[in-house]
């Protein structure tokens, strides 16, 4: 009895501590700054950071979150391992992030480096071990137990590394260096800049998505290439393998809630084509998802099984009846209207405090009756465009620009001098652009691939949108949203501001209106910045500002009949110095009246439908 009253203390004693611990570590952190915040940003536990699985769309059983408090410091490009850390940061917001504790910028002549320490859960113990890091912005170098295990250059993809072989008894330190140029360099980036201003955004800098570990065996599924094709009803998958050897095989199951379609075997690293008998198309009016289930068998033995999903669905382009070429989902004319969708956050910036903040914004954009988002010059975590899939939202992706902007000529056909990259700017533009087009390849949601806007970085536009189509053929290519504008790829883009304007007509392409609007309301107690806040046309009212959105709307929906196919208003959210968002930037206040845009809004999407009744 006294043994077992000392073991209950001993126990209660080791409970205390811990929690003392976790207590002492959250009251060390605290947002950073007096900028505006979200209301998700009180809701954030520095002990369970974006604690949902992080790729909902190959997911395993186990795993472990590393997000949390970690030690850091800034310090000079090219210093040693730092022997001392003196302050936490919390991981993963970017250390400019309000969010992060920090909220200092790095630069481009220092480099800002991460140390953790963690442990491996005992049930692991006959499993390779994955670290994997959803995003680090830019240039992250990786050390296990004092062994440098890789690297990786690009702000917007996930990477990983084995660590089996360096880990050792106990407890692990992972420490991470960073270096990212923000404007200084010619790598993606978006609306970085180094002196934010107008249309341009603070840096972010460093691990912005979770970085977590993944138990998986010897032999394991790497990734999952999925292709739908209606007109024949049949998926086809592929199975990327690691380890895999001859006589392995990859079994397939597709179920519709629950129920058993099918089951298909085949050898390892086949592409399996597996027929869909009575196949429900995935639209945004019905975003009908088929589960998956994958295992890998080796010997007799399922050595390891992942969980996924499809969808049923077909983007193309076709001729009407009036000669215009139109989008089509599912092979029938369709419409195509959504934001500009930025993805900032006053508080997290690249990075979502909540998972329930990051759904929030595609909620409300289908609450405005739109079906479609254009993802701008930025790449969201796998958990985004998965709430895409299963909310029912089209997704036009861009690829996130870098280097320089040439002259633009946005009115016209160019007939200038394209940008000539320099040899290295060139192929990290390839290398992540092609990166970005794997990591996305099978989430349904995404229909359109940008692959740049407004002349931003804009080099080799022939080859770049003929490559990005051969890689994947599956989707439409607009090669220069707003310009500059070439004949290629599958549509004509044009930007106007504010109103809707035809000014370019492609008789062979579809023709759309990639952005316009942005119409400005600031709301003091809502701003990011206390003065110089602009958009492209001011109102002081919610009344005016939903009546000037219903004009444009009006003047789009003759445009509609007359050649475009689709639009993208300017935008989801005010963004730091805009604020030309349907909402604060906090995402406190609906600046418009939604009921009233959602209404103008569906009759713009059935105005070509209407007027194919409409027709004797």
């Amino acid at each position: 009895m006294i043994n077992q009253f000392k073991f209950k203390n001993q126990w209660f004693l080791l409970l205390m501590i811990f929690l003392m611990s976790a207590s002492a570590f959250s009251q060390k952190w605290k947002p950073a700054g007096d900028k505006i915040k979200t209301e998700w940003a009180g809701k954030i536990d520095v002990n369970n950071v974006l604690s949902e699985y992080p790729r909902p769309i190959m997911k395993r059983t186990e795993w472990k979150n590393l997000n949390g408090l970690w030690d850091y410091k800034i310090q000079k490009a090219g210093g040693t391992v730092p022997k001392e850390y003196a302050e936490k940061i919390l991981v993963p917001f970017a250390v400019e992030s309000s969010l992060s504790g920090v909220m200092k910028e790095l630069g481009a002549d220092n480099e800002l480096w991460y140390k953790t320490i963690f442990t491996i859960p005992e049930g692991w113990s006959d499993k390779n071990i994955l670290l994997h890091f959803g995003a680090v912005d830019w240039k992250a170098e990786v050390w296990l137990n004092d062994v440098k295990i890789g690297s990786h250059t690009g702000g917007y993809a996930p990477f990983s590394f084995d660590i089996t072989p360096f880990l050792e008894a106990g407890e692990q330190q992972l420490i991470v260096k960073v270096w990212d140029p923000t404007s200084d360099g010619p790598q993606p980036r978006g609306k970085q800049v180094k002196e934010p201003k107008g249309i341009w955004y603070t840096p972010v800098s460093g691990i912005w998505q979770t970085v977590w570990l993944e138990p998986v065996s010897e032999k394991s599924i790497h990734d999952l290439k999925i292709t739908p094709n209606i007109d024949n009803n049949t998926v086809k998958i592929l199975t990327d393998l690691t380890n895999a050897s001859y006589g392995d095989i990859v079994e397939v199951t597709v179920k519709d809630n629950g129920k058993v379609l099918s089951v298909s075997k085949a050898s390892a690293n086949e592409t399996l084509e597996i027929l869909v008998e009575n196949q429900k198309l995935w639209s945004p009016e019905s975003p009908f998802l088929y589960d998956l289930s994958v295992k890998l068998i080796s010997k007799g033995k399922v050595v390891d099984e992942v969980d996924s999903y499809f969808a049923m669905r077909k983007i193309s382009k076709k001729r009407d009846e009036n000669g215009i070429v139109r989008m089509q989902l599912n092979n029938e004319d369709y419409f195509q209207f959504g934001p500009l969708d930025q993805g900032w956050w006053p508080d997290g910036l690249y990075t979502a405090p909540t998972d329930e903040a990051l759904k929030y914004d595609i909620i409300k954009t289908k609450e405005l009756g739109f079906n479609m988002i254009r993802k701008h010059v930025k790449v969201e975590p796998a958990r985004w465009y998965t709430h895409c899939d299963r909310l029912g939202v089209l997704v036009w992706q861009d690829m996130p620009n870098g280097d320089s902007a040439p002259l633009w000529q946005g009115k016209k056909y160019f007939d200038g001098t394209e940008l000539k990259r320099s040899a290295e700017s060139e192929e990290i533009y390839r290398k992540e652009w092609k990166e970005i087009i794997d990591y996305l390849y099978s989430y349904p949601s995404i229909v359109v691939w940008v692959p740049f806007n407004e002349a931003w970085g804009q080099f080799k536009t022939v080859e770049i949108t003929e490559w990005t189509q051969n890689y994947d053929p599956s989707r439409l290519i607009n090669s220069a949203s707003g310009g500059n504008h070439f004949q290629t790829g599958d549509i004509l883009d044009l930007h106007n501001y504010p109103g809707p304007k035809m000014y370019l007509y492609d008789a062979q392409r579809i023709t759309v209106l990639g952005e316009y609007g942005g119409i400005g309301l600031p709301i003091e107690g809502h701003l990011w910045k206390s003065d110089n806040n602009w958009g492209y046309i001011k109102f002081k009212n919610s009344k005016e500002t939903t009546e000037e959105y219903i004009k444009y709307a009006r003047q789009l929906m003759n445009m509609v009949k007359t050649g475009f196919s689709a639009a993208v208003y300017t935008q989801t959210t005010d963004v730091e110095g805009e604020v030309n968002g349907f909402m604060t930037y906090d995402r406190k206040v609906d600046k418009m009246d939604f009921k009233k845009v959602r209404d103008v809004n569906q009759e713009v999407i059935n105005s070509i439908r209407l007027d194919k009744k409409t027709k004797p």
